[in-house]
């Protein structure tokens, strides 16, 4: 391992909040990746109704870890299976917000004039409307289903990242480096991409972190009030739903999936603060 690279990584390694917030995250996804080969029953078959915790199942083959829900079906297989629903549509969703916050923000920062007040307007017009209430309106017109969560998760996510590059590229947009850029003749977005982005991805890294993690919640929140993905596809949100008429008698299925999700937005927030600390530390050494 070379001088430099311990150098760059060494700060991160040597930061509590990083090291933890990115091994629950990392866990998060390990179990997402390999849900096929961890997951101990078909997350979607029917087995044993209600089954307690750490019973044996009756049919043979396996444990239940964390019992049945009320369909018979695995809740630790359910949980498995639902970080990849987690992880894959959190994911998407969030790069997509950032494509079309990112594009937005550095466009109106560089160009600003006419431009600047007509995005800034738009994304102004979206974020005057509580957020929860927008996704819930989206999903309720047009219908839940994958593609339209990642619609209503970039219709209501791309105004706040737009006005954090937006005010990212106004800030870099004015030093030298640019200048010297547009004397050289180079194109606008050859020098919105190549110069400012790379020189604002600190903050928009941090803010990637906890967005991740609002998304999450997102969805979660979307399965818990029916308006996620479509059953039976597993999902922690829609386990909360479907356990809570039982929560009283089976506590256990509403509090696992409770905890996946504030695991994995714990995670995600820690790697973000962590992230943060980081770069400030070594802004004031610099």
């Amino acid at each position: 391992m070379s001088a430099a690279f311990r150098a760059a990584v060494g700060p991160y390694l040597r930061n509590p909040a990083v090291v933890f917030g990115g091994l629950v995250s990392l866990g998060w996804l390990l179990v997402a990746a390999l849900a096929p080969l961890i997951a101990p029953f078909d997350p979607l078959q029917t087995l044993l109704p209600l089954a307690s915790p750490l019973s044996a199942n009756p049919l043979g083959g396996g444990t239940f870890w964390l019992g049945t829900d009320l369909l018979g079906r695995d809740v630790l297989s359910r949980l498995i299976y639902g970080a990849r629903t987690v992880v894959i549509y959190a994911t998407l969703a969030t790069l997509v917000a950032y494509l079309v916050g990112i594009a937005g923000g550095l466009l109106a920062g560089y160009r600003r004039g006419r431009v600047d007040q007509v995005l800034s307007f738009v994304a102004n017009v979206v974020l005057s409307f509580p957020v929860l209430v927008l996704y819930i309106v989206i999903i309720v017109v047009i219908g839940p289903s994958a593609a339209n969560i990642v619609l209503a998760v970039t219709f209501g996510s791309a105004p706040v990242i737009f006005r954090l590059v937006r005010a990212l590229t106004i800030d870099v947009a004015s030093r030298d480096f640019v200048a010297a850029a547009r004397t050289q003749g180079e194109s606008d977005w050859r020098i919105m991409l190549l110069d400012i982005l790379p020189n604002a991805s600190g903050p928009i890294a941090v803010d990637a972190c906890l967005r991740l993690g609002y998304t999450a919640i997102t969805l979660g929140t979307l399965g818990f009030l029916g308006l996620g993905l479509p059953p039976p596809t597993p999902d922690w949100g829609t386990m909360v739903n479907e356990g809570r008429a039982m929560a009283l008698a089976f506590p256990t299925l509403v509090i696992f999936p409770c905890i996946a999700i504030s695991s994995l937005m714990l995670g995600l927030s820690l790697l973000a603060d962590g992230l943060k600390e980081v770069a400030e530390a070594q802004a004031r050494r610099s």
